[in-house]
């Protein structure tokens, strides 16, 4: 007991010096592709080491099992459908820089709190939670209208569509219904052409030019848009401004390392928050030619080998800062891997691990739960293992706990620090409940019995996996939520997570005697959780997830944006 309260007050302690925060996200990345989760096979030497001198979470899950809103989940501590950042039934994630949605000016970060506690706050790499709202320049989604004072990286995401040489990926079903309706009006109005010239029909010339003007508007409506993606969504600013469009991607990387190291540095002095959100292991893969070849699982293990050596730069110039006693440093990813990635010669999405699922599968272990390893040398044990149930959530009141500041009190805050957990102060996690949602539709919910050390899951609905029988639902890019693409589940499935991680024996009344007292207390769980929930205004609605031109990041005179970007930061 002397020694937990000696350790409680360093840590008091050392919250009231305010530590440097480093985050480090990673994108699409499986649990099971880091040496640290047991994989022999990719070499992944600095993140491992981050985990001996720190402490790792092996039930770390992230909140939405989809990059927006996982990632407006952890940015706020709170469920994403809270700010309205998730699906209702279509949209699932923001598709262009040029849409009006995004995380409301009302939802509050822990960057906006570390920020009014003395902070530097920075960002580099990924945002994918909007730009504008009305006009091309009120950024009222922009990290630095939510806490940021610095952002260097791409306020969209990776996309095959930001390489030349692959196949569509944003809208890509609706993009070739379009195609295809315009071949058929275009073949239509030849034929109508045709037959005039010919005699055949009695309409005037007039009308036939007519005609085919509709069809040339209905082909430039939606060309302006799906025709120029890598244009309009594969860009890098910094802060407010567009330094490259369309972005170099075999320079990115090292564009961002240089921004990460640099920030370090210039604020050494601290305290800071550095948000890293890596682009890595997102497709389309890219990956510089030091790194080609070099793994034992082609072109995805390369890229997770590359952004390994990424991490270990950063930590690196910590270290050289001497900044590492007194940095809080945070890897994870923002779920798990993308199993449907795939092209005809190998796998280029993650592996889970002997987790089922993965990305966009809102229930299953694999699509959320994620690496979580937290260093914070004399304060933090090192090489501590912990088996609790945390969420991505919990990253925030975390951080405002170390910083000094105080959640907000007007809303609800999904998330609750880890700081007794991490420092060994409490045996168990905060969370005796936890609520997997894909989309605005609850898919499974767990209890944790602290009396009992049993941990049971419980599902209400999973997704239909594509072909029957495998493991995902290949050839639709991830598994929907609802519809006729997912099962519903009365009485609903029951595994414990405890004696059966992979979630591969489910379990029955006549199997386990428990089964109806479970189902029944998470039930109840659910329906105390549902009356927190309230309305608020959906951010993928079709009319904000819609392209507008006047919304378009741009530099230069719009349409003709383009800038390019020299190693040195020069604009040309």
């Amino acid at each position: 007991m002397v020694g937990l309260l000696l350790r409680t007050c360093e840590l008091t302690a050392a919250g009231a010096l305010q530590p440097n925060i480093l985050l480090i996200m990673a994108d699409d990345l499986g649990i099971g592709d880091l040496g640290c989760y047991g994989n022999s096979t990719l070499r992944t030497p600095h993140i491992d080491r981050l985990a001996e001198e720190g402490v790792r979470l092996t039930q770390h899950l992230a909140a939405a099992p989809l990059c927006t809103p996982s990632r407006a989940a952890f940015l706020t501590g709170r469920h994403s459908f809270r700010s309205g950042m998730d699906a209702s039934d279509g949209y699932r994630a923001l598709q262009w820089n040029g849409g009006s949605g995004g995380l409301p000016e009302n939802e509050t970060t822990f960057a906006r709190i570390l920020q009014q506690q003395g902070y530097a706050t920075g960002l580099i790499g990924k945002w994918h939670q909007g730009v504008n709202c009305e006009s091309r320049v009120d950024h009222c989604h922009h990290p630095l209208n939510h806490g940021f004072d610095y952002f260097y990286g791409m306020p969209f995401t990776l996309v095959n569509d930001c390489h030349p040489d692959r196949p569509p990926e944003v809208d890509a079903a609706t993009r070739a219904k379009l195609w295809r309706y315009t071949q058929m009006l275009a073949l239509g109005m030849l034929t109508v052409a045709a037959s005039k010239a010919c005699g055949l029909i009695s309409v005037s010339w007039k009308a036939v030019t007519g005609a085919a003007g509709l069809v040339f508007l209905f082909f430039a409506s939606w060309y302006a848009s799906f025709g120029f993606v890598r244009r309009w969504n594969c860009i890098l600013m910094r802060n407010h401004d567009v330094t490259e469009q369309p972005m170099v991607l075999e320079r990115t990387a090292s564009l961002m390392l240089k921004e990460a190291v640099s920030y370090i540095e210039r604020n050494k002095h601290g305290p800071f928050l550095l948000f890293v959100s890596l682009l890595h292991v997102h497709i389309p893969l890219v990956t510089t030619k030091e790194f080609l070849g070099e793994s034992q699982h082609g072109l995805y293990g390369d890229n997770v080998e590359e952004m390994d050596w990424l991490v270990g730069e950063i930590l690196n110039a910590v270290e050289e800062n001497g900044l590492k006693n007194t940095t809080f440093t945070y890897f994870t990813s923002d779920h798990g891997g993308h199993l449907e990635a795939r092209d005809e010669h190998s796998q280029l999405g993650g592996w889970n691990g002997i987790y089922r699922g993965g990305k966009g599968m809102g229930g299953w272990e694999g699509g959320i739960r994620v690496p979580g390893i937290f260093r914070w040398p004399g304060l933090l044990p090192a090489g501590r293992v912990i088996h609790e149930p945390t969420s991505l959530m919990d990253v925030f009141p975390t951080v405002v706990q170390l910083a000094g500041g105080q959640v907000p009190q007007d809303r609800v805050i999904d998330g609750r620090s880890l700081v007794p957990l991490l420092q060994g102060a409490a045996e168990h996690s905060e969370h005796e409940f936890l609520f997997h949602y894909c989309g605005k539709h609850l898919h499974a919910a767990r209890w944790h019995d602290k009396d009992s050390g049993r941990l049971w899951k419980v599902h209400y609905m999973t997704p239909r996996f594509h072909p029957e029988g495998a493991g995902a639902c290949y050839g639709q890019g991830v598994c929907p939520c609802s519809g006729e693409g997912v099962t519903q589940h009365n009485p609903p499935l029951l595994f414990e997570l405890s004696r059966d991680p992979s979630e591969a024996r489910p379990l029955t009344p006549g199997s386990e005697p428990l089964y109806h007292a479970v189902v029944a207390r998470v039930g109840q769980a659910v329906e105390e959780h549902r009356e927190t929930l309230s309305p608020v205004p959906p951010q993928f609605s079709l009319s904000n997830i819609l392209w507008k031109p006047w919304l378009q990041p741009c530099c230069g005179i719009f349409p003709f944006c383009s800038c390019t970007q020299d190693e040195d930061h020069r604009e040309t």
